[in-house]
Parts: structure tokens; C-alpha cells; sequence
């Protein structure tokens, strides 16, 4: 996609403590890409994140360079974040991208302070920093560079193909320390696809990211989510996902279930009840109790994701932290009630 010469409305919001930020920027491109598409540049006045509980996650410190995404998936647990910012969790989220225009400039200071101890920083645990928005902010290179430069350890999830745009970086980043990329494929049917996921690159293009990501030497690991009960969990839909993964040399698969927390649940089941109507009681069945399927569905999907993992050689998730680009991203726990991992832009 070409950039210059683009055709964009710019306004000062001046909703700076909106934002938590000095000052917003809202900009529109007119673009087929971007119709409809706002976006509040901000200067942030911080980066790096502590994650709320967390002793239950595989990591502690995020960095999310956007809030709001593209991507538009009507499961994900992000959504809600926005209403933090009196905007809509709706399409809202869709359409309304903060940018952290200075991230890579704040991350370099963070890592530089003597406040910090290069504990390991995880992307993409809010909304997906490869994002469309990626491809003109360019955010994520200085980012990158910032932390290879520190020696600090981090891992990358995403549904965007964008990544590969970054991969001499990610190279260089992995000779120094520890880096994890994993990448984000709950199912392979491209009906459910296009519908639930609209914004995103298809399962293909993604499995073709994991491809590439092998043949240049660098592990990648498949977080298998969400896999979505009665639309995407059937044993043949399950078989055929892992097989995908497996031929695109994922160094492991780690399932998933759908899960609904406020702000999503709302926004998932409008629009179950706009394609799936049938379906409304059963969710409503299984989400009786929260956020969280039942334990015995939980399990039942991760055994059977686990067995169709080692029939088609995949190994199982490294569950010990990062190892030089190969570290996937841990299984929510499957007492139906305990938050899983905070990815999910995802999700």
C-alpha cells in the first residue's frame, strides 16, 4: 500500500486527558482501505504495562503501541478497553484506532531506566500491534530495535502478515535475547472467516506467515483460538486445523476456547443472534455461569487438539517462558472460571 500523497482530514481533538495523553491528533484517510476508519494520534506518556493479575499469566509487562483494532473480531476480549475511553465497544472498536505515535521513543527510555530490570514483554496481549494501521505508523520496527538494542526478551502474537516486514529485525533481536512469535489461527473454515473476523488476513495467509517465519529459521508457534463451540469445534473441523498448522510447520499448537467477557459477550452475541439464531440458547447455555465454557468442554477440546497435535508430529508448548523465537503462549486454565492469557486482540 502506498502512503504518500494520501488524501486525510486532520483535526486537534483536544481530548488529551481522554487519552491519558498530551495531546490527540484525529485523523481520516480517504482510502477504500481506511473508509470509515478514525484515527487519534496521541503522544502517550507511557508504555509498558503491568499486567492485572498477573501471577496467573506466562508474562507480566505488555506494551500495546494501539487501542482499538481493525481487525474487527466480534469475540474479542479487548472491547472493553475502549469503553475505558468513552467510546463504543462496538463498532466503536472497530473503527476508532488510538495510536501511541512516540511508543518506540517511551520503550527506549523505559528499557534505558535503572527502574528496569529486562523482564520479559509480551505484544499483542490487547490488540494486535500488526494491525492495518501497522503499515503507515510503523511503530512496531522502532519498537523492535528498541528492545533488540536493550537485549530485552519479548514475544510477538498476531493475526497480521505484516510481521514478515520485520523480520531481519526480528533476526537480530533473537541473536541477543530471547523472542517469541507465535501466530493466531482458531480455525480454517472461511465462511466462519469472513464473518467473525472480518478485518483480519485469511487462516491461509496467516499459516503462510508461520511458513515463512520456519524457512527463515525461526520458530513459530500456533495459538489455535478461539475455537468457537457449535461453529468451529466439530472433530473434522478440528482435524483439519491442526493438519493446516502441522504442514506449516508450527513448532507447537496451543488451543483456546471462546471466551466472553463484558463488552465482547455483548457484541459476540448480537451477532450470533444476527447469523446463527438457532445457536442463541445453547450460548447462552454454555456462558450461564460467566466468561468461561464449562471445565469439561475446555478439556475436552484441549485433548483432543493435543492428540491430533502429536498424530501429525507437532510437539507440545514450550510452558517454561521464551526460548529464541519459539515461545507459544499458555492455555487458559480449564477450571471454567480462571481468566486465561491476557492475548487477545485477538480474542
Amino acid at each position: 500500500m502506498r502512503w504518500d500523497n494520501l488524501a486525510e482530514n486532520t483535526t486537534n481533538a483536544g481530548n488529551g486527558a481522554l487519552f491519558a495523553a498530551d495531546a490527540v491528533t484525529t485523523r481520516t484517510f480517504d482510502t477504500p482501505e481506511f473508509r470509515g476508519i478514525t484515527f487519534h494520534e496521541i503522544r502517550a506518556r507511557s508504555i509498558v504495562n503491568r499486567v492485572p493479575g498477573a501471577s496467573r499469566m506466562p508474562f507480566e509487562w505488555t506494551v500495546n503501541p494501539y487501542r482499538g483494532c481493525t481487525h474487527a473480531c466480534v469475540y474479542c476480549f479487548a472491547r472493553k478497553t475502549h469503553s475505558y475511553l468513552d467510546l463504543d465497544t462496538g463498532l466503536g472498536f472497530d473503527s476508532q484506532i488510538v495510536v501511541k505515535v512516540n511508543a518506540a521513543e517511551l520503550l527506549g527510555r523505559h528499557l534505558a531506566s535503572r527502574q528496569w530490570h529486562g523482564q520479559h514483554i509480551a505484544m499483542g496481549t490487547n490488540v494486535d500491534c500488526y494491525q492495518r494501521a501497522e503499515g503507515r505508523y510503523r511503530l512496531m520496527p522502532g519498537i523492535i530495535a528498541a528492545l533488540r538494542d536493550h537485549a530485552n526478551p519479548f514475544s510477538i502474537l498476531t493475526k497480521g502478515t505484516l510481521i514478515l516486514r520485520d523480520l531481519d529485525l526480528l533476526r537480530q533481536a533473537a541473536e541477543v535475547t530471547e523472542v517469541g512469535v507465535s501466530v493466531s489461527v482458531g480455525f480454517t473454515d472461511p465462511e466462519l472467516w469472513r464473518t467473525v473476523e472480518p478485518g483480519t488476513p485469511s487462516p491461509e495467509r496467516r499459516l503462510d506467515v508461520v511458513r515463512a517465519m520456519t524457512d527463515n529459521g525461526i520458530g513459530c508457534g500456533v495459538l489455535m483460538a478461539p475455537v468457537i463451540p457449535f461453529l468451529g469445534d466439530h472433530p473434522d473441523q478440528l482435524r483439519a486445523t491442526v493438519r493446516a498448522i502441522a504442514a506449516a510447520g508450527a513448532t507447537s499448537v496451543t488451543p483456546l476456547v471462546l471466551h466472553l467477557r463484558p463488552g465482547a459477550r455483548e457484541w459476540f452475541m448480537r451477532w450470533v443472534a444476527q447469523h446463527h439464531p438457532h445457536l442463541v440458547r445453547r450460548y447462552e447455555r454454555m456462558y450461564a455461569d460467566g466468561a468461561y465454557a464449562p471445565t469439561w468442554y475446555q478439556r475436552s477440546i484441549t485433548r483432543r487438539v493435543h492428540e491430533l497435535a502429536a498424530e501429525f508430529g507437532i510437539g507440545p508448548a514450550d510452558r517454561g517462558g521464551a526460548r529464541r523465537i519459539d515461545r507459544g503462549t499458555e492455555p487458559a486454565p480449564a477450571d471454567g472460571h480462571a481468566p486465561g492469557p491476557t492475548q487477545l486482540t485477538l480474542l
